[in-house]
């Protein structure tokens, strides 16, 4: 077995080998002056069973591209399998025609991977688990709500009267879960999406007057719905809103809104690397890592073992 990484992945990366207990495979990758990428391997993979990690996030055009390259050179270079590790898939918002004259950009993103000769894609969290569907080739759909779950486990203490609040009726199975597993009541808010960049939040299926609230999705992006959502629940007398997440995309001015929005503190992991981006928050954030979940889930793919038995007892993924 063979580890790489594209670079915008590289702690991630470095974390699931110091799991396994094995080296990071060595490759060169070059961005030419015209903006080419050339991948070059400075290991041998002839007959090997290879994971090349890289998340395609911002900028996401250009992490796309270096993944496809590595698979194709990893293929050329006469691996004996390669999967593609994707901690975060961009372009999986875009997973259906929801308005006339839209692509399905995260089907045609699929069909570049798997025409790329990718074996096997490994991913955690997709946006839609249907996306699953989209690809050719097999798709381990991980989640990391084992690693969120152990977490607010250890501070569960800290949480008097939890509850857990889906900010959306697409997330009430995960906050079902996470509710039965760490045990807190359950409410649901009620969204109305007006544009791509305009959600409305404006009612609460539940109690949540003098609770400790968790909001957990799969991602946040401009931070908007999530500060909205967060507003109403003080409005409705929450004692504290926490926010946790898978992927930390923070696009735009999301850190300055979650740093003054009344959210308390946020959760995410590192599917998508630190970065500025970050910054403004940094007070409340924490960051866990799926360094180990991901390198338990490679080594089982590796010796053919099942990926599911990992989540017998998580909260599942989003429907």
């Amino acid at each position: 077995m063979k580890i790489f990484c594209g670079r915008a992945s590289s702690s991630l990366a470095k974390r699931m080998c110091e799991h396994l207990k094995m080296p990071l495979g060595q490759a060169r990758i070059e961005t030419f002056p015209d903006t080419e990428t050339l991948v070059k391997l400075e290991d041998d993979v002839r007959g090997r069973d290879c994971f090349v990690v890289l998340s395609t996030c911002s900028p996401v055009n250009e992490n796309l591209m270096e993944l496809l390259i590595f698979i194709d050179c990893l293929k050329r270079a006469s691996a004996r399998r390669v999967t593609a590790v994707i901690p975060y898939f961009g372009y999986a918002r875009q997973d259906r025609k929801d308005e006339g004259r839209v692509p399905i950009t995260a089907k045609l993103v699929a069909n570049l991977i798997t025409s790329a000769r990718a074996d096997r894609v490994l991913a955690i969290d997709l946006h839609a688990a249907q996306i699953q569907g989209f690809f050719d080739i097999q798709v381990d759909h991980l989640t990391a709500s084992p690693v969120l779950v152990e977490y607010f486990l250890r501070k569960r203490n800290e949480l008097s009267n939890l509850c857990l609040v889906s900010p959306d009726l697409g997330n009430v199975k995960v906050a079902e879960s996470f509710a039965v597993a760490l045990g807190g009541d359950l409410a649901i808010i009620n969204k109305r999406r007006v544009s791509g960049s305009e959600v409305i939040t404006d009612n609460i299926i539940g109690e949540v007057k003098g609770k400790s609230v968790l909001m957990v999705d799969d991602m946040i992006s401009t931070g908007g719905t999530l500060c909205e959502a967060a507003e109403l629940l003080m409005r409705r007398g929450a004692k504290e809103v926490i926010a946790a997440a898978t992927h930390a995309v923070f696009a735009g001015k999301a850190g300055e809104r979650l740093a003054a929005s009344p959210i308390s503190k946020i959760i995410v992991t590192d599917t998508i690397p630190d970065g500025p981006r970050l910054d403004p928050c940094r007070g409340k954030l924490e960051v866990l890592s799926v360094g180990e979940l991901l390198g338990e889930a490679i080594d089982r793919i590796h010796k053919n073992l099942s990926i599911s038995a990992l989540f017998k007892k998580s909260s599942g993924t989003k429907r």
